[in-house]
């Protein structure tokens, strides 16, 4: 058995180091791909190191099926998978290795020189390194071309984020290639330019040392600081903690003083840093459930200069251009746990922004002010986007990007889709469009509920739904196929995008493809779902399906006409050659009928359990009113019903419900 990917076949992974994250990285490579058959050689020297993370591993494995993240059987699995051995010969035959170990470059060309020597010129070498350059680190290696560094973030089991940074000699196609197999075993990926300290940790550290500078200066204690720093930056834990948590203390340390050296000179280790790092301290933090007070004066100052740090040390890796900055702006939410960077700047007011740096720049004078920032300014902030959009030849690829939420969809998301196919519309050389979502999970998790609970009333309801259905409109109306690549589940509006799309495909083998769950939060759908899912698999199929909120499988929704395929293989390249070949008239596919269609009287009797039978009673004239219309003034209709759903309590329960109890608990619909 093996694990394939596009022309990656791995039946074997070795990980080099037994110590913080190697473990972490072995396991989660072993939960990803030990279903496929493949080893998880996890090498030290250390018996003892060894010992301690098979330990660590098999209680991470036990937690988890304790928490129902995974069952007992691929436990066992993930188990049989990792070996744990001081013997390096077992990386003989390995596909993929991974080195681990101590930030020393000197220990790291030592391990890449032995292990090429045990590998055939295919196997792919990467280091997860947390600052130095591939350029250092591979200096004596003979094929460059196959050695990139992959950063990994703490806890690299659960973290999401890998910074992808290939050196001066790797292949082009190759970084591709792994960008790619890294987002199919659930990771989000980024590319990054060769740089001191990558992308992301120049922030964290320059965070840190904002916060010990804060500490030396006699601004705060740490717990204060700490305090401080989660208010101003929305941090799932202070500086100070991060640094505890992670052992950070000797790296940081390291890395501020390099970084000094080869990014800029502010960066510099504080002396507090040096003291706790001899002495192998860790900072004095807050306790679980203990509560810090500042004054209101100790807080504004505080929270304004970490502000003013993280504004400009986002800008700063901005303006030595290593990075893209809808990249920046995403991995460091998600690896860091803190607000998104350049989202935050829009949120707070550009100017504002820029009044916060410059203070931070004056007062730390070997901090140069950031020119993207003067850009940023004149043009009244950071235009970002959550697709991304790529010619494939003749072919405009879509991928929707928003891993955090499952890729939900919005009216910012939808408006940023509409403007990529207008931007090709008269484009001869783009025969085809294909959306699809990033990620191994979902297509689109659904609508943002944070926006529907905004609406208070019918009108703002119908305008919603209308605004929703006028960009899927333009979609079903474009003058070039458009498919739709389901590469997860699509849920809600996820799903009405889909089917405005000419043709959808999928993944082969899902349990779960589709569903409209709108009535298990007391609401109906509101982006053409009443309307074209029955003009796809019929009136009472598509009534059933919606009125009931239960899930479509891959398999059925094949059976049923609302998929074309179910792809085996590389989905997105199905895709592009589906798309290809509808524009070239070489396959044609039955479209969405615009007039009324045929309805078998009213609806039928159907038990709904726990629902609300008011909202129920209105998704019900949807969709058999609708169907007796033409599609536009069914649309319409739909606005309308859902703009009505406003006016019930239940919708004001079952959101309320969703957003305190998630949606695994049933709620109290009072029928009203």
């Amino acid at each position: 058995m093996a694990y394939n990917y596009r022309n990656l076949s791995i039946t074997k992974i070795s990980v080099i180091g037994a110590g913080q994250i190697g473990p972490d990285i072995a396991l989660h490579f072993a939960k990803s791909l030990s279903q496929s058959g493949v080893s998880v050689i996890i090498v030290d020297i250390s018996p003892e190191a060894l010992e301690k993370a098979k330990a660590k591993a098999h209680k991470k494995i036990q937690k988890g099926v304790d928490a129902g993240a995974f069952k007992p059987e691929l436990a066992e699995k993930m188990k049989n998978a990792m070996i744990f051995s001081s013997d390096y010969e077992l990386v003989r035959g390995s596909q993929l290795v991974v080195e681990a170990a101590t930030e020393d470059e000197n220990i790291k060309d030592k391990i890449f020189r032995a292990v090429e020597a045990m590998t055939d010129d295919n196997c792919i070498y990467l280091s997860n390194s947390s600052h130095m350059q591939p350029e250092v680190i591979f200096r004596n290696i003979k094929n460059k071309s196959r050695c990139l560094v992959a950063h990994y973030f703490f806890p690299a089991e659960i973290n999401p984020v890998v910074e992808i940074v290939p050196g001066k000699d790797t292949e082009a196609s190759l970084t591709q290639l792994l960008l790619g197999f890294y987002e199919s075993i659930g990771k989000v990926p980024i590319q990054v330019r060769s740089s001191y300290g990558y992308a992301i940790d120049p922030i964290f550290e320059g965070i840190c040392q904002t916060a010990i500078l804060c500490f030396e200066r006699g601004w705060g204690s740490e717990k204060e600081i700490d305090a401080a720093a989660v208010k101003a930056l929305g941090l799932g834990v202070g500086p100070f903690t991060a640094l505890n948590l992670t052992g950070g203390n000797p790296i940081t340390a390291h890395g501020l003083d390099e970084m000094g050296k080869l990014l800029m000179p502010w960066f510099k280790t504080p002396l507090a840093l040096h003291e706790k790092t001899q002495k192998k301290e860790g900072w004095n933090i807050a306790q679980r459930g203990e509560k810090v007070e500042l004054s209101s004066e100790k807080e504004e100052k505080l929270v304004n200069e970490f502000r003013g740090a993280f504004f400009a040390l986002a800008t700063f890796i901005l303006d030595i251009g290593i990075v893209d900055i809808n990249d920046l702006n995403m991995a460091c939410e998600m690896s860091l746990v803190i607000k998104p960077p350049f989202a935050f700047m829009n949120d707070l007011g550009i100017d504002k922004v820029y009044d916060l740096v410059k203070s931070f720049c004056a007062s730390h004078t070997s901090f140069p002010f950031p020119k993207v920032l003067e850009t940023a300014k004149a043009e009244g902030g950071w235009l970002l986007k959550d697709i991304v959009a790529a010619k494939q030849d003749d072919v405009l690829l879509i991928t929707i990007r928003r891993p955090k939420v499952l890729n939900a969809l919005n009216l910012e998301v939808l408006g940023q889709i509409k403007n990529e196919l207008e931007q090709v519309k008269d484009d001869n050389s783009i025969k085809a469009a294909v959306i699809t979502g990033f990620g191994t999970k979902a297509f689109v998790s659904g609508a943002d509920l944070n926006m529907l609970a905004a609406l208070k009333t019918p009108e703002e309801g119908y305008n919603n739904s209308h605004t929703f259905q006028a960009v899927l409109d333009y979609i079903e109306n474009y003058s070039k196929p458009v498919v739709c690549a389901m590469n997860g589940f699509a849920f809600g509006g996820g799903n009405e995008l889909a089917m405005a799309c000419t043709a959808r495909i999928c993944k082969k083998g899902l349990p779960v493809l589709a569903c409209q769950p709108e009535v298990n939060l007391g609401f109906i759908a509101g982006a053409g779902g009443t309307q074209r899912l029955p003009r796809i698999v019929g009136v009472d199929k598509a009534a059933e399906i919606l009125r009931t909120a239960r899930t479509v499988s891959s398999k059925e929704a094949f059976e049923i006409g609302l998929v074309y395929k179910e792809a085996d293989g590389d989905l997105v390249g199905e895709a592009i050659q589906l798309a290809r070949k509808i524009a070239n008239g070489e396959v044609t596919i039955k479209t969405i009928s615009k007039a009324a269609i045929a309805s078998n009287g009213g609806a039928k009797e159907l038990e709904i359990g726990h629902l609300s039978k008011k909202i129920d009673s209105i998704l019900v004239k949807a969709i058999y009113e609708g169907s007796r219309m033409n599609l536009d003034d069914g649309l319409d209709l739909e606005s309308r019903m859902f703009g009505e759903c406003l006016l019930t309590e239940d919708m004001k329960i079952g959101l309320e419900n969703f957003k305190s109890n998630g949606p695994k608990v049933k709620a109290n619909f009072i029928h009203k």
